[in-house]
C-alpha cells in the first residue's frame, strides 16, 4: 500500500494534545499556600494566641478571598451560571463574617463564644446559599418525571445520611435535653449544624452527575471545594472532636483549603479544554463510570441505609423511631423511583426502537452512500445505495480499507484535507467536503463528493455521484474558451496563453512569438458560395493550422476568418536566427492555408490567401501590447499587398499614433468648420472651354497646415466620419453650384463618393433629390464620380443605386478607371455617363509606349459604348495633344488649373476657357459629346448587350 494510503489509517486514530501551563503553576501555588497553614497548624503556630489568630482570621480572610474572586468572576462573566457564582459567594462571606465573629470573641475580648451567638447566625447562613447555587449548577430536568427523580435521589441519600447520623451521634444529642436539662436552643442549634451539612452532602452527591457541560472544571472545581467545607464541619460536629476542639488546630486546614478551591474555581480552570470534544479515536473513559455512579449512588444509598438498620437489629439494639421513620420513607422513595424508571425505560425502548427503524430507512432509503469509516480506516458499515452508485454490493465493500476505492492521484489530496479537517475545531469546523473519485464495480472510476463528519475516532462519509456534473463543468469549461464552430482556442484562452507564455521561466525569453493570421478573399467566398461553405472553410482552415503548429504551442480562432498562433520560445539568444525562423514557420504556415480548399460537392477547389503579422515578446511586455503588435503587423501585411508575412516594427505604432491623432484632429475639424472647397476645372482639350468644375475637399488646420485629400481622406475612410465628411462635401458643392449658377456661372460640378457611401443607409434614395430641390439646382447639373476600390461592395445593390438616381437627371461617372481590378466589370454592369481615367494611365503616356496603347484602346472602348471621357492629372501640354490625338473629350490638371477657391473660379468662368496647345491645327481622331453646362433629366444612355 502506498504512503499516502498508510498515512490515512493512522491519521483517523491520531489524538491530538490539549493541556495548558498557567493552570498548573496556580495549582502549584496554592498547593504550596495550604500546605505552609497545614504545618503552622499541625506545630500549633508556635503560640497559643498566633494559633487563635490564624484559626479565626486566617479563617476569615480565606473564605473572604473565596467572596470576593466568586463575586468578580460573576460580574465580569455572563451566560447563566453567574446566579451560582453569586450565591457562592454569598456562602463565602457568611463563613468569613462567622469566622470573624469567632476570633472578636476569642483574640480581641479573649473570651470564650458563647452559645448560641452572632457566629452561629452566620455560619448556619452558609449551606443555603450553596445548596441553591448547586441547584443552579445542576442540569434541570426537562420532564416532571426527572424533577421527582431528582428529589427522590435528594432524599435517598439525605434520608440514608439522617439515619446512619442519628444512629451514631445525632440521636445522643437530642437525649441531652431529658439528661442533663440542656436547653432547647442549644440542643436545636448542634443538631441543625449536621442537618445542613446532611442536605449539603445530598445535594452535592445527588447534582455531581447532573451537572452542566458549561465550564465543567469550574463546577468541578467548586464542587470539590464544598465537599472538603462539609467534610470539615462533619468532623467538627462530630461527639469525638466537639469537646475538644480549639482555633487553630489540623482541622482549619480543611476549611482553609476549601476556601482556596472555591476562589482558584472560577479563574484557575482550563475552560478551553471544558469545550472542546473528546480527541478523535478515544471515548472518554470517565462517562461510563461517572453514568453508573449516577446511576447506583441513590441504591447504594438506601443499601447503606438499610443495613445499618439491620446491624442494631441483629446486635440487639434499640432502634429509635427516627431512625425507623426514615428507613421507611428512604425504602418507600426507591421503590417509587424504581416504578418511575422502569416506566421510562420502557418508553425510551420504544422510543429507541422508532428512532432507529426510521433512521434505519432513512439511510436504506436515500440515493447517497453512507460509510463508516473506524480510525484505522477500515470500512464498518456501508449503506445500500453503493450497490445503485458505485455498482458494487454494500456487502463487498465492508471490511475493505477506505484508501483502496480512492483514485491513487487524488489520495495524497484526500490524506491531506482529512488531516486538516482532524487538526481544526470541531465546533468551528464540523463538517468538511472532500471530492475525488472512487473506483466502481466495473473498474471505472467515478467523481464522488463526500460530506465528512467526526464519529467516535473515524469518520462518517455522505457520498453521491457527481460524474455527470464534473462532465458538465468541463464541458461548459471548454465551451467558454473554445470557439463552438473550430473547436480551436478562442481569444480568452489564447489571452491566458500568452500570458502564461510571458511569465514564470519564461518571462526573459525573447524568441517567443506571436502571430495574427487574416484570410484574404473569404468573405468573397463567404457572399459567393453562403455562409455554410464560409464555415466549411474556416473548419478546414483550423485544422490545417492545428496540424502546423507544434504540440507545445497555441493555435486560437479569435474571431471571423482571424486566426493567431503562440510559438514558443527556445531559450535561444540569437534574435537574428530566431526572427528568422519564426518568419521561415510563418510563411510556410501561409503557403498552407492558401492551398486550394475543397468545399461540399460541386463547387470545385476555392482559393483564399493568408495575410500573417509576427510579433516577438520583449522584457516587460504585457500580453494585450504583444497581440497589439501582432494585430498591427498584419494590417500592415494586408495593406502592403496581402498574402505575406509582415514582421512588427516599432515605425508601425508610430503610424498608428499619428493616424489615431490625425482622426482626433480631423473629427474636431469637421465640427468646427475647417473645412474648405475648391474646384478644379474641367477643360474641353478641343476648345479649351470649361465644361464642368470637380469639387475637392481641403483641410487647413488650427496650426496652418493644409491636407491633401490623400492625407485625411484615407484617415476619413477608417473612422466614424466617413458619412459626416461625405455629406459636408456634397452638400456644400451642391450649395455653391446654386450660387453660381444664381450669379450668371452655370456649370456642371462633379462630386466624388466612395461605392461604400453611396450605400450607406444614412443616405436614402430621395437624399440626393431633396438636396438639389432645396438649393433649386437642375438635377442635370450634378455629376456623382464613383470611386471603385472596395471589392467587398456587392455589385447588385450599387447598380440598383446608381440607376436611381440616373432617373432623377444625375450623371455618373466612372472614377479611377484603369487602376481598380474590377473596373472592367464595373463598365459592364454599371450605368456609367463618363469614363475618368486614372492618373497613372496619364502620366506616362508620353513616354511609355505601351501605356499609350492601353489608354488608347480604353479611350476607344468609352467611345464605342457612347461614354464621354475625362483624363485626370494632365499637367503638361505634352499630354494634351497625345491624349486629345487618342480622342480623350475632356481633362483636368495643372496643364490648365489647380484647385482654386471660388473667387479664382468665378474668373476662370468668366473668362470662359483655357489656352489649348495645337488647338488651331490638330482635331480629334474619335469624337464624342461634350459635358453639358446645363440639362433636364434625359433618358439613359443605352448599353450594349454584352
Amino acid at each position: 500500500m502506498s504512503a499516502p494510503a498508510d498515512a490515512l489509517g493512522a491519521l483517523l486514530s491520531r489524538r491530538p494534545a490539549v493541556g495548558g501551563a498557567s493552570a498548573l503553576v496556580w495549582q502549584i501555588l496554592l498547593g504550596v499556600v495550604w500546605a505552609g497553614y497545614a504545618v503552622g497548624a499541625a506545630l500549633g503556630w508556635g503560640s497559643p494566641q498566633l494559633a487563635l489568630f490564624m484559626g479565626d482570621f486566617g479563617l476569615s480572610a480565606a473564605a473572604l478571598i473565596a467572596a470576593v474572586s466568586c463575586f468578580r468572576y460573576a460580574r465580569a462573566g455572563s451566560g447563566g451560571l453567574r446566579p451560582a457564582w453569586l450565591l457562592f459567594a454569598l456562602s463565602s462571606f457568611m463563613a468569613s463574617a462567622g469566622n470573624a465573629v469567632w476570633g472578636w470573641y476569642e483574640v480581641v475580648l479573649g473570651l470564650p463564644v458563647p452559645t448560641p451567638s452572632l457566629a452561629d447566625v452566620f455560619f448556619l447562613c452558609f449551606a443555603p446559599p450553596a445548596i441553591v447555587g448547586l441547584l443552579v449548577l445542576a442540569k434541570r430536568p426537562v420532564t416532571r418525571a426527572g424533577w421527582l427523580c431528582l428529589a427522590l435521589d435528594s432524599w435517598l441519600i439525605g434520608g440514608s445520611l439522617l439515619t446512619l447520623s442519628w444512629s451514631l451521634a445525632l440521636a445522643h444529642t437530642a437525649h441531652l435535653v431529658d439528661a442533663e436539662g440542656v436547653s432547647v436552643a442549644r440542643v436545636a442549634l448542634a443538631l441543625a449544624y449536621p442537618l445542613l451539612d446532611i442536605v449539603l452532602v445530598s445535594m452535592v452527591l445527588a447534582l455531581h452527575f447532573r451537572r452542566s457541560s458549561v465550564n465543567r472544571s469550574a463546577v468541578n472545581t467548586a464542587v470539590a471545594a464544598l465537599a472538603l467545607t462539609v467534610l470539615s464541619d462533619a468532623l467538627f460536629t462530630s461527639p469525638l472532636l466537639r469537646q475538644t476542639y480549639h482555633s487553630g488546630q489540623m482541622l482549619d486546614a480543611g476549611w482553609f483549603a476549601g476556601s482556596l478551591l472555591l476562589a482558584y474555581a472560577p479563574w484557575g480552570a482550563n475552560r478551553a479544554a471544558d469545550n472542546a470534544f473528546p480527541p478523535l479515536g478515544t471515548q472518554p473513559t470517565s462517562r461510563p463510570i461517572a453514568g453508573s455512579l449516577a446511576a447506583l449512588t441513590p441504591y447504594l444509598a438506601a443499601a447503606v441505609c438499610t443495613l445499618g438498620i439491620l446491624y442494631n437489629a441483629v446486635e440487639g439494639r434499640r432502634v429509635d423511631r427516627v431512625v425507623i421513620l426514615t428507613g421507611c420513607t428512604v425504602v418507600l422513595a426507591l421503590v417509587v423511583r424504581q416504578g418511575i424508571m422502569l416506566v421510562d425505560n420502557i418508553a425510551l425502548t420504544q422510543e429507541l426502537a422508532q428512532k432507529e427503524n426510521h433512521f434505519r430507512s432513512l439511510v436504506q432509503g436515500s440515493s447517497d452512500v453512507i460509510m463508516i469509516a473506524a480510525p484505522n480506516g477500515v470500512l464498518r458499515y456501508v449503506s445500500p445505495a453503493a450497490a445503485g452508485v458505485y455498482g458494487r454490493e454494500a456487502d463487498e465493500l465492508v471490511g475493505a480499507e477506505l484508501s483502496s476505492i480512492i483514485h491513487p492521484d487524488d489520495l495524497g489530496r484526500v490524506v491531506h484535507e482529512v488531516r486538516r479537517f482532524l487538526a481544526a475545531p470541531p465546533g468551528e469546523e464540523p463538517t468538511t467536503r472532500i471530492e475525488c473519485r472512487f473506483r466502481s464495480g466495473t473498474g471505472d472510476w467515478l467523481n464522488v463528493e463526500s460530506t465528512v463528519n467526526r464519529h467516535q475516532g473515524g469518520l462518517i462519509l455522505n457520498s453521491r455521484d457527481v460524474t455527470e456534473r464534473v462532465r458538465l463543468q468541463a464541458q461548459l469549461q471548454h465551451n467558454a474558451e473554445h470557439d463552438p464552430l473550430t473547436d480551436l482556442p478562442n481569444r480568452a484562452l489564447f489571452t491566458k496563453r500568452v500570458r502564461q507564455a510571458l511569465g514564470g521561466r519564461r518571462s526573459g525569453d525573447s524568441g517567443t512569438a506571436v502571430l495574427f493570421i487574416d484570410l484574404d478573399g473569404f468573405k468573397a467566398v463567404n457572399d459567393r458560395l453562403g455562409h455554410q461553405a464560409g464555415d466549411e472553410l474556416l473548419v478546414q482552415a483550423a485544422r490545417r493550422l492545428h496540424e502546423s503548429v507544434r504540440a507545445g504551442d497555441t493555435a486560437a480562432r479569435l474571431g471571423g476568418d482571424e486566426f493567431a498562433a503562440i510559438i514558443l520560445g527556445d531559450g535561444t539568444r540569437d534574435q537574428p536566427a530566431r526572427e528568422c525562423q519564426v518568419h521561415e514557420i510563418a510563411d510556410r504556415l501561409r503557403l498552407t492555408l492558401s492551398q486550394p480548399y475543397r468545399i461540399g460537392t460541386g463547387t470545385g477547389e476555392v482559393r483564399v490567401a493568408a495575410s500573417i503579422g509576427v510579433a516577438f515578446a520583449e522584457p516587460g511586455i504585457t500580453p494585450s501590447d504583444l497581440m497589439r503588435n501582432a494585430d498591427l503587423a498584419m494590417y500592415r501585411a494586408k495593406a502592403g499587398g496581402k498574402d505575406r508575412v509582415e514582421l512588427y516594427a516599432p515605425q508601425m505604432q508610430a503610424d498608428v499614433v499619428r493616424r489615431s491623432e490625425l482622426a482626433a484632429r480631423l473629427r474636431t475639424a469637421l465640427r468646427d468648420g475647417e473645412f474648405a472647397l475648391l474646384h478644379q476645372p474641367v477643360v474641353h482639350l478641343a476648345s479649351g472651354r470649361v465644361a464642368a468644375v470637380a469639387a475637392q475637399a481641403r483641410w487647413r488646420s488650427a496650426q496652418g497646415i493644409l491636407f491633401t485629400p490623400a492625407e485625411f481622406l484615407r484617415v476619413a475612410e477608417d473612422s466614424d466620419r466617413t458619412a459626416e465628411l461625405g455629406r459636408w462635401l456634397l452638400e456644400e458643392a451642391v450649395e455653391q453650384a446654386a450660387d453660381r449658377a444664381r450669379a450668371g456661372h452655370p456649370v456642371s460640378v462633379a462630386v466624388r463618393l466612395s461605392a461604400r457611401r453611396l450605400l450607406d443607409k444614412g443616405m436614402p434614395f430621395g437624399s440626393v433629390e431633396a438636396l438639389l430641390t432645396r438649393h433649386g439646382l437642375p438635377s442635370g447639373a450634378l455629376m456623382i464620380e464613383v470611386a471603385d476600390s472596395d471589392p467587398r461592395i456587392s455589385f447588385d445593390e450599387l447598380e440598383q443605386r446608381l440607376v436611381a438616381l440616373r432617373r432623377i437627371g444625375v450623371r455618373i461617372a466612372l472614377d479611377g478607371f484603369g487602376s481598380g481590378y474590377a473596373a472592367i466589370n464595373a463598365l459592364r454592369r454599371l450605368p456609367i455617363d463618363v469614363l475618368k481615367l486614372d492618373r497613372g494611365l496619364v502620366e506616362g503616356v508620353v513616354e511609355s509606349a505601351r501605356l499609350h496603347k492601353i489608354t488608347s484602346g480604353l479611350l476607344r472602348i468609352a467611345c464605342d459604348l457612347g461614354m464621354q471621357s475625362v483624363a485626370d492629372g494632365v499637367d503638361v501640354p505634352e499630354q494634351v495633344l497625345a491624349l486629345r490625338a487618342m480622342g480623350c473629350t475632356h481633362g483636368q490638371g495643372m496643364a490648365f488649373s489647380g484647385p482654386v477657391d471660388e473667387y479664382r473660379l468665378r474668373r476662370a468662368l468668366a473668362r470662359g476657357e483655357f489656352p489649348v496647345p495645337g488647338s488651331a491645327m490638330a482635331q480629334p481622331v474619335l469624337t464624342g459629346g461634350q459635358i453639358p453646362l446645363l440639362s433636364g433629366s434625359h433618358a439613359e444612355t443605352p448599353i450594349p448587350p454584352t
